[in-house]
């Protein structure tokens, strides 16, 4: 493209060039052989127009009656007419116009897209939901859209709504390269702001909404396989009035949905045993991580000795390495659109078939180190023989991971712990336990341990939980007051009525109150009464 724009320009001005000049020419050579005709003059004067319309005007020409406009340019650039100085204010600040090249935005793009504005604005707090899928009683969302007028005389509008869908894209699809495989759209909510043609004033207005998330959804996740977003369009169509069209104002956002599991308080403790030696690996871990921060498992080896009475040796396993490993596993159900559904003979014309759809799984790592060192080991003694150690796993700082999430047709995202270890055979003389030989035998030892992955729950809780207190020990009526509306009744001041705490009154003086000043509005209560 941008050689194309350079021969474009470098063509438009050689043709100048040479207009130009071969025009200056004929008028030199035919003024002084024969006066030009007022015809041939206005031909000229036309066609001169033509090639200046490439060229803007520069500077206003005197006398433009008698000659072109660009005859007295000419005649003054010219060597022969004169100072130079003249000749170079002259050839300066030229100007190339192309009217029929338009770049950015048109008058009435611009005038109509300020014409009316759309925004909104979240009121409710971030979206997360609190518990898994069967218990979580879902989130809520609310928040305003705000449609800005700026016309004196308002707008009107035929209609005003907004949708907030649930998107699950397919990466692997059932049938590849089908839209409708692909994309499986539900339709949570929908509002209607103007169901009928509406005007409004210049300003700005809010409509509200709001709606409750049930909790078995999925959360937000973009994975090997499968997206989940959760998007918030709206549109405002404006009337149109007196041949004005205006476009419609659309607003689209995606929502960030979360969902928190809620974290054990005690660590959980596993054993494992690997046969045929006498191994016995006891290790206490988290079960629920984050993606951020760092988790700690304890492990501990047993039975890492054995005495041998024939040979009188002790043979010991030693470990060598250790390797951990974060990985996540993704199942997705890819269900086929009503096209490429395959047909069931069994089920009537009458019954809805059973949708049909592919599993589709991937494995991946988030996060794994390699130890080679950082354990504590003891080979005292056949008995006291053992490894203890702990380490931090996290997760990958780049690692594009999902949070632990099942969906209802069966699609879930879960993690598990890898944990391997490379112990060797050794001997050594059952008198001298520290002088061990490597026999060459070597196992690998591995443990998978079923982890949760989830966001922090932070110091939000569920909406369900938010309610407000219940008082029950309000009584069922309020007490009695002086009333002054009525006939021969006199008001009083409140700190008359009622003795203060500390039994001092406002104004810092003990008030003296006769009993005929309590009588006034008032009816004397009984102990109990009112209650």
């Amino acid at each position: 493209m941008p050689h194309l724009v350079t021969s474009f320009f470098k063509t438009s001005t050689n043709t100048l060039e040479n207009q130009v000049s071969s025009l200056k020419k004929k008028t030199v050579a035919n003024s002084g052989r024969r006066r030009v005709s007022p015809a041939r003059f206005e031909r000229a004067s036309r066609s001169s127009e033509r090639v200046w319309s490439y060229a803007s005007s520069t500077e206003d020409v005197t006398d433009a009656s008698h000659a072109p406009p660009y005859a007295a340019r000419m005649a003054e650039a010219s060597p022969h007419s004169g100072s130079g100085s003249e000749s170079h204010k002259d050839h300066h600040h030229h100007r190339i116009s192309f009217p029929s090249l338009h770049l950015g935005r048109s008058i009435k793009e611009s005038s109509s897209s300020s014409a009316v504005t759309l925004d909104w604005k979240l009121e409710s707090p971030p979206i997360v939901f609190y518990g898994d899928a069967e218990n979580s009683s879902g989130a809520l969302v609310s928040g305003q859209l705000f449609l800005n007028i700026n016309r004196e005389e308002g707008l009107e509008f035929d209609s005003f709504d907004a949708t907030l869908t649930l998107h699950v894209l397919h990466k692997k699809p059932y049938t590849v390269h089908c839209h409708e495989c692909s994309n499986q759209v539900t339709q949570l909510k929908k509002w209607v702001f103007l169901d009928r043609p509406l005007i409004l004033a210049k300003g700005q207005h809010a409509f509200p909404f709001s709606i409750l998330l049930e909790g078995h959804l999925p959360a937000t996740m973009d994975g090997p396989l499968m997206a989940v977003s959760y998007q918030f369009k709206s549109e405002a169509v404006p009337r149109a009035s007196n041949g004005f069209l205006l476009p419609p104002v659309k607003l689209e956002k995606v929502l960030e949905v979360k969902r928190s599991l809620p974290v054990p308080e005690l660590p959980h403790h596993s054993v494992r045993v690997f046969p045929p030696t006498n191994i016995k690996a006891s290790v206490h871990y988290p079960q629920v991580i984050h993606p951020i921060g760092n988790n700690t498992l304890s492990l501990r080896l047993d039975g890492i000795a054995k005495h041998n009475e024939k040979a009188n040796t002790i043979e010991y396993w030693k470990l060598k390495k250790l390797t951990w490993r974060l990985e996540e596993t993704t199942k997705a159900m890819a269900p086929a659109c009503e096209k490429h559904a395959p047909r069931d003979e069994s089920v009537a014309a009458d019954q809805e078939p059973p949708k049909k759809s592919v599993l589709r799984t991937d494995t991946k790592v988030i996060g794994e180190k390699t130890l080679f060192t950082g354990w504590k080991t003891n080979y005292g003694s056949v008995t006291d023989s053992l490894v203890e150690m702990e380490l931090e796993y996290y997760v990958g700082r780049h690692a594009r991971l999902s949070c632990n999430t099942k969906l209802r047709d069966g699609s879930e995202v879960t993690h598990q712990l890898m944990v391997e270890m490379v112990v060797s055979q050794e001997l050594a003389p059952a008198n001298k336990p520290s002088q061990s030989t490597p026999t060459g035998v070597g196992r690998i030892l591995r443990m998978h341990f079923g982890t949760v992955l989830t966001e922090r729950a932070g110091i939000g809780i569920s909406w369900d939980n938010e309610a407000p207190p219940i008082y029950q020990d309000v009584p069922p009526s309020p007490p009695a007051y002086p009333g002054g509306s009525q006939p021969g009744t006199e008001i009083c001041a409140i700190d008359e009525v009622i003795e203060p705490l500390d039994g001092v009154s406002a104004s810092g003086a003990i008030p003296a109150r006769p009993a005929e000043v309590l009588t006034a509005g008032v009816t004397p209560r009984t102990s109990g009464e009112g209650r």
